[in-house]
């Protein structure tokens, strides 16, 4: 699909759209810019801007995704993907066929990950294995204290069996930590142990979001930005961090009330994922079809 086959969306209603997906995603961003410029770090929220590579600018900007021309869009003609002709902008099939190794190495990992039951039985205990062993001033977040102290801390690690199945979490355990996994996920096999029930699995569909645009609506990236960031509130909670005065109550894993209160949220969170995780194959499925006939149909 070219420009002039595109459907043109009105400039006044894409500008309208924008402005709402500004207004939307200010809520998050203003908060945490005003703490940068203050050189105030916050343990939970700056997360989701400093883990991922994308701009606060670039969360902001609403873009429609392939198929959609936007009528008297010039400014985005420097903005990557676009093409613009007679001053309507959109997505380009030829960018999006510069894409497909994207597109189709992430619809393995999502298809992978929603073909799998959630396994609710983590309990959040690679955040503990990220501290195993370290002292309170050489932790992540060494401006909070360990709720339970080093001591105990290292006591919860050492008596749980650990599964974490997500690398990028798997990744920052200490050394110490790292032989008390009960699996090995690496790099370039997430595919075979992302399971839908993991947190930072959820938080990742951001990320997925995110590398898609602007060939998905920016409606989708702030769904998968909102759910990240419900579950980063909720994965600080079960840290071994004291993060009261900050107005967290945690969630006691070492307590058995605590493991069945975190396996309520962690079923919550993946119920809540799973429809955007389909959304995110969908896309991918759309996008691949668009392109020509020689590359064959998309991968399942």
């Amino acid at each position: 699909m070219n420009v002039q086959q595109a459907p043109v969306l009105p400039v006044q209603d894409w500008r309208a759209r924008a402005a709402a997906h500004a207004e939307r995603i200010d809520a998050y961003v203003a908060p945490h810019l005003a703490r940068r410029r203050a050189k105030v770090k916050h343990p939970v929220f700056d997360f989701l801007f400093t883990y991922y590579s994308h701009r606060p600018a670039q969360l902001r900007r609403w873009h429609p995704g392939f198929g959609v021309a936007l009528a008297d869009a010039t400014a985005y003609a420097d903005l990557k993907g676009y093409e613009v002709v007679d001053d309507h902008a959109t997505v380009g099939a030829a960018y999006i066929a510069t894409q497909r190794p994207l597109l189709e190495a992430l619809r393995r990992l999502l298809a992978a990950t929603a073909g799998r039951a959630p396994h609710l039985g983590c309990f959040g205990l690679h955040e503990w294995a990220m501290v195993h062993r370290l002292g309170e001033d050489e932790t992540r977040h060494a401006d909070w204290p360990l709720r339970l102290g080093p001591e105990g801390t290292d006591e919860v690690v050492e008596s749980h069996r650990i599964t974490c199945s997500h690398f990028d979490a798997f990744r920052f355990f200490t050394e110490s930590a790292r032989g008390l996994n009960t699996l090995s996920p690496g790099r370039d096999d997430k595919a075979a142990f992302e399971q839908p029930g993991c947190l930072h699995a959820g938080m990742d569909l951001y990320k997925h979001a995110f590398r898609l645009s602007p060939m998905v609506c920016s409606d989708l990236v702030a769904d998968c930005f909102e759910l990240a960031w419900d579950i980063r509130v909720m994965d600080m909670r079960a840290a071994p961090y004291d993060l009261t005065d900050l107005g967290f109550e945690p969630i006691r894993i070492e307590t058995p009330e605590g493991k069945r209160e975190y396996a309520d949220l962690q079923r919550h969170f993946a119920d809540r994922a799973a429809p955007l995780r389909q959304r995110l194959i969908d896309e991918c499925d759309r996008l691949l079809a668009c392109q020509s006939e020689p590359h064959g149909p998309p991968p399942h």
